[in-house]
């Protein structure tokens, strides 16, 4: 899908475009119109939901998050010529989340036949054109803002500082699950010699 979508941005003619914004502007139910430009570049808006798993860093004082920055629905008017990656800074910006964009991931969550899909979009696709063509029913095309899943983690994109302080985290936790068991089979231990001893204990 991902790929007839590609395919489909690139011949568009400005015809076509402007069938598709047309049609879609008609489509509206919140003012949240696109315009398209003499140029065949088109402008618009998109709702991002923000899913973030922890609050996020901010230029902030410390302990206050940016207002509206997690978990929350979030308009941004972007251009068709906007890719996913400059979406992405741009939602951090907007909230004044200092950590790198590299971080994160933009999501399209689509719902057919009562079943939802949640796809990673791939950094050089146009949200926007993405929009266009789902049309601008949110029940049809969402997109979903998230940190990327631990097996996707860019550990480049973290400063040394960071990376250190995961590592003490780490072993502090290491530790605390080592004494845990320490505890658990000395226990068992004692309990295993105190049978023993009551077993060879003459009646």
């Amino acid at each position: 899908d991902v790929e007839k979508e590609k395919e489909t941005h690139n011949y568009l003619s400005k015809e076509e475009i402007k069938e598709k914004v047309h049609k879609y502007n008609l489509a509206v139910t919140d003012k949240l119109k696109m315009t398209l430009n003499s140029n065949g570049v088109y402008t618009g808006f998109i709702k991002v939901q923000m899913e973030l798993c922890a609050p996020p860093q901010t230029s902030l004082k410390p302990g206050k998050l940016a207002p509206g920055c997690s978990d929350c629905m979030n308009t941004l008017h972007i251009s068709s010529t906007n890719t996913v990656g400059e979406v992405i800074e741009a939602l951090l910006k907007k909230f004044l989340v200092t950590e790198s964009p590299s971080k994160f991931a933009l999501y399209k969550r689509c719902h057919r036949e009562d079943q939802v899909y949640a796809c990673k979009l791939s950094e050089r696709e146009h949200p926007l054109y993405l929009r266009l063509v789902a049309g601008p029913r949110t029940d049809s095309l969402s997109f979903v803002l998230r940190e990327h899943e631990i097996g996707e983690i860019l550990w480049e994109a973290f400063s040394l500082p960071e990376l250190q302080n995961f590592l003490r985290i780490l072993d502090k936790e290491e530790d605390e699950q080592l004494q845990t068991l320490r505890r658990r089979y000395a226990a068992y231990r004692r309990e295993l010699e105190g049978a023993l001893s009551r077993a060879w204990t003459p009646g």
